[in-house]
């Protein structure tokens, strides 16, 4: 595992088979914003020629408007390659936070690691 750290928000990054998985975790401020963090994440994407990433992001409490962006860029950026951008473990304030944005399609929350590599399974959602 190889742990980055971009402007107090820890990186944990996991390799697996075709897949990047990158736990989110803030090191201070629990409400950080990263403005570059596409641009970091793409960065390690591309250190490992893999285009596939799974988010997990279930030490977050708050999803700030910023992260979102972000978000979106990246998935948008991966897609390009013939990649693809997955989350999961989002807390139901989070995802409420996504649905309240009108991104819970664009970014559905995956209950887990695996569903999230699937593409389907069980989708944690709140109560619609």
């Amino acid at each position: 595992m190889a742990i980055h750290v971009v402007d107090g928000l820890e990186l944990n990054v996991d390799r697996g088979p075709n897949w990047l998985f990158v736990k989110l975790r803030a090191k201070n401020n629990p409400l950080v914003e990263v403005p570059q963090i596409a641009d970091k994440l793409w960065s390690i994407s591309s250190r490992h020629f893999i285009y596939r990433l799974v988010l997990e992001l279930e030490e977050l409490e708050e999803l700030q408007s910023g992260l979102m962006s972000q978000l979106v860029l990246l998935q948008e950026r991966l897609a390009q390659c013939g990649g693809a951008l997955r989350i999961c473990g989002l807390s139901p304030e989070c995802e409420e936070t996504l649905q309240s944005c009108h991104l819970d399609s664009t970014l559905p929350n995956h209950a887990t690691r695996t569903e999230a590599v699937m593409g389907s399974g069980e989708i944690a959602s709140v109560a619609r």
